[in-house]
C-alpha cells in the first residue's frame, strides 16, 4: 500500500506540471496573438497617416511649383525662380481640348467698349498683349497679327471679345496689330509679312493666326492654333450666310505654322489695294501640294463688324494677272523679298501696336 500511494503521488505531480506547461503554452500564444492582432490594426492606420504626410507634401511642393509658374508669368512678381530656372517646368502640358470651352457665343457690337473696362476684366495678361496659361504648358506659342490702319473702334470690339476666348483656349499668345503709316494705298499681306517677322523678334512663336481686325468668332470650340495643314478659320461667316463662298476660299482668319508659311515664302508683296492676295496665298499653298484644313460650318462661325470700305483701298486692278502668275513669282516675291521700315512701336497692356512704311507702290 505505502509504495502503491508513493506511486500514485508521483504521477499525480506529473500530471499536475504539464498542465501548468500546457497552460504556460496557452498563454503565450495568446499574448502573440493579441499582439499580432494589434499590429495589423495599427499598420494600416500608420500607413493612411504617412500617405496623408506625403500627399500634403506632394500638395505643399506642386502649389509652390504652381505659384512659382503664375510669378514666372509676372515680371514684377515677388520670389521670382532663379534666373536661367523655367518656373514652367514642373507643370504638365495643357489638353489638347480645353476644359474651359463654352462653346456658342452671342457677339454684339450695339454696346460701345471701353479699352480700359477690358484691361480689368483680363488682369492676367503681360503688357503687349501676351498671355500664357499659369495651369499647364501651352501646345503652342501663338502670335495673332492683324493688319491696320484706322479702325480703332473695331479693335476694342476684336480685343474685348477675343482676349477671353484666347485665355481659355490656353494658348501662350501675343495680339501684334502691324498699323500701315501714311496713307498710301493699303497692302494687306505685306502687313502680315511685316507682322511674322516683328513677332519672331520678341518670342520664338511656332504658330502664326492672321486675322482681320473686323471679325469674330462665334464660338471659342473654334481654336486659334495651327494644325498639320493651313488652316482657314473663319469658315461661315454672317457676310456670306454663314457659307463658305468658294472652296479655295482663304481670307479672313488662317493660321500657319512657321513651317508652313515658310515653305510658301510668306506672303505676296505686290498686291496694293483690296483684293487677290488670298487667292494667291491659296495658290502658293496648291504648288507645294498643301491642302486647307477647316472647322466644320457651325464651330467656325463668324461675325463681321459692317463697315463701309476704307479709303486707299480700293480693288486692285491688277489682282487678276498677279493671282495667274503666282507659281511664277513667288520664290521671289514673299518674306525673303520684304522691306519696309518701323516708325513705332507701343506696347500697351491689351496689345503690341508696330507703325511701319512699307513703301508704295
Amino acid at each position: 500500500m505505502p509504495e502503491s500511494s508513493v506511486n500514485f503521488s508521483g504521477i499525480h505531480r506529473t500530471c499536475k506540471l504539464v498542465v501548468l506547461l500546457c497552460f504556460l503554452h496557452i498563454s503565450v500564444t495568446l499574448i502573440f496573438y493579441v499582439r499580432s492582432l494589434d499590429i495589423s490594426f495599427a499598420f494600416p492606420q500608420r500607413l493612411q497617416a504617412n500617405r496623408a504626410r506625403s500627399s500634403e507634401s506632394t500638395t505643399r511642393g506642386s502649389r509652390t511649383s504652381t505659384a512659382n509658374a503664375g510669378e514666372d508669368n509676372y515680371p514684377d512678381a515677388e520670389n521670382q525662380p532663379p534666373a536661367g530656372v523655367d518656373a514652367t517646368k514642373h507643370l504638365e502640358k495643357c489638353p489638347e481640348t480645353s476644359p474651359l470651352l463654352v462653346g456658342p457665343l452671342r457677339i454684339e457690337f450695339n454696346s460701345p467698349i471701353s479699352l480700359d473696362q477690358t484691361s480689368k476684366e483680363n488682369p492676367n495678361l503681360e503688357p503687349g498683349g501676351r498671355y500664357r496659361p499659369k495651369d499647364c504648358v501651352a501646345l503652342q506659342k501663338v502670335a495673332i497679327i492683324i493688319p491696320f490702319r484706322n479702325r480703332d473702334e473695331h479693335l476694342k470690339y476684336w480685343l474685348y471679345y477675343l482676349h477671353p476666348i484666347l485665355q481659355r483656349q490656353q494658348i501662350d499668345y501675343g495680339v501684334y496689330i502691324i498699323n500701315q503709316d501714311g496713307d498710301v494705298i493699303f497692302n494687306r499681306a505685306k502687313l502680315l509679312n511685316v507682322g511674322y517677322a516683328e513677332a519672331l523678334k520678341e518670342y520664338d512663336y511656332d504658330c502664326f493666326v492672321f486675322s482681320d481686325v473686323d471679325l469674330i468668332p462665334m464660338d471659342d470650340r473654334n481654336t486659334y492654333r495651327c494644325f498639320s495643314q493651313p488652316r482657314h478659320l473663319s469658315v461661315s461667316m454672317d457676310k456670306f450666310g454663314f457659307r463658305l463662298p468658294y472652296n479655295q476660299y482663304f481670307g479672313g482668319v488662317s493660321s500657319m505654322s512657321k513651317e508652313q508659311y515658310l515653305k510658301i515664302n510668306g506672303f505676296p508683296n505686290n498686291y496694293w489695294g483690296w483684293g487677290g492676295e488670298d487667292d494667291d496665298i491659296y495658290n502658293r499653298l496648291a504648288s507645294k501640294d498643301m491642302s486647307i484644313s477647316r472647322p466644320s460650318g457651325v464651330v467656325g462661325k463668324c461675325r463681321m463688324i459692317r463697315h463701309e470700305r476704307d479709303k486707299q483701298n480700293d480693288p486692285n486692278p491688277q489682282r487678276f494677272d498677279r493671282i495667274a502668275h503666282t507659281r511664277e513669282t513667288m520664290h521671289k516675291d514673299g518674306i525673303n523679298s520684304l522691306s519696309y521700315k518701323v516708325v513705332k512701336k507701343e506696347r500697351e497692356q491689351l496689345y503690341t501696336k508696330i507703325t511701319v512704311d512699307v513703301g508704295r507702290p
